[in-house]
């Protein structure tokens, strides 16, 4: 059954969402209050649950005549510092690695398991860097594997070293996963055991036109994430990612959202 206090709850995260991430030029996030505001927005973040946004355990649904997507999104509402709406994934579906650049993100998983790969991209390191090698310090460094993060990688374009802080299973009894400018701004997020659906909050909201555009990533040449059962202690380490168009078999379709009318 759904809690008496249902709409408001989701209306009082958008509300500290807005009070959180003020307009740009403002200075909310430079402002002596804005760690204590985001810790009241995670507080909120953290007691949503599945029916406070009438939502059923599922994968996302086809559009008529086509083929099912890996996601699909809920558009729940954006203002010019914050947009917020909820993923659903198919059981097994994967949302390739990809930034966030200059900005802030809280998700909250609302059903089913998600394993969330947390990456910070590293200053200096660049395409430059990685421009010139050679064929044998590339068989090398494939050699060595992971290890080997010191030495570049293959020749390629767009190449860059990052930190893999991370890697989690997350429940609706996990605390929300933070993401900020230049901490674990980098993400992939894979549906584990079946469906999977979480709320979504980015501040501020995408925009190519402001240089918030999205990329995507893969881990370049003698670098993987490792078996699911890695060792916590072997994190954090350094590793080398290549930008790449989006996955051909990865898009994300578009879906009514069944909850509460929200107004930030």
């Amino acid at each position: 059954m759904p809690r008496d206090n249902m709409a408001s709850l989701i209306q009082r995260v958008a509300r500290q969402a807005r009070l959180t991430f003020l307009p740009p030029g403002s200075g909310g996030q430079n402002g002596p209050r804005f760690a204590e505001n985001l810790q009241g927005l995670e507080q909120l973040l953290d007691k949503v649950r599945a029916e406070d946004l009438r939502l059923v355990a599922r994968g996302p649904s086809a559009v008529a005549g086509a083929a099912q997507p890996p996601a699909s999104y809920m558009h729940i509402c954006e203002t010019e510092s914050f947009s917020m709406g909820v993923f659903v994934l198919r059981a097994g579906a994967c949302i390739p690695l990809h930034d966030h650049p200059g900005m802030h993100g809280l998700l909250k998983v609302l059903y089913g398991t998600l394993r969330i790969a947390c990456f910070d991209a590293l200053p200096g390191g660049g395409e430059g860097d990685a421009g010139n090698s050679s064929s044998s310090s590339s068989n090398a460094a494939s050699a060595a594997g992971p290890s080997a993060s010191s030495s570049p990688p293959p020749a390629g374009p767009r190449r860059c070293r990052a930190l893999l802080r991370s890697r989690q299973l997350y429940t609706p009894a996990s605390a929300p996963c933070r993401l900020a400018p230049h901490t674990d701004n980098l993400h992939r997020i894979d549906a584990v055991g079946g469906p999977a659906a979480f709320l979504d909050i980015l501040a501020p909201p995408y925009d190519p036109e402001h240089g918030r555009d999205c990329h995507y990533y893969r881990l370049a040449d003698g670098h993987s994430l490792g078996p699911d059962a890695a060792e916590p202690q072997a994190l954090p380490r350094e590793v080398w990612l290549q930008e790449t168009p989006q996955a051909p078999d990865f898009w994300c379709g578009g879906e009514p959202y069944p909850g509460p009318r929200v107004s930030p």
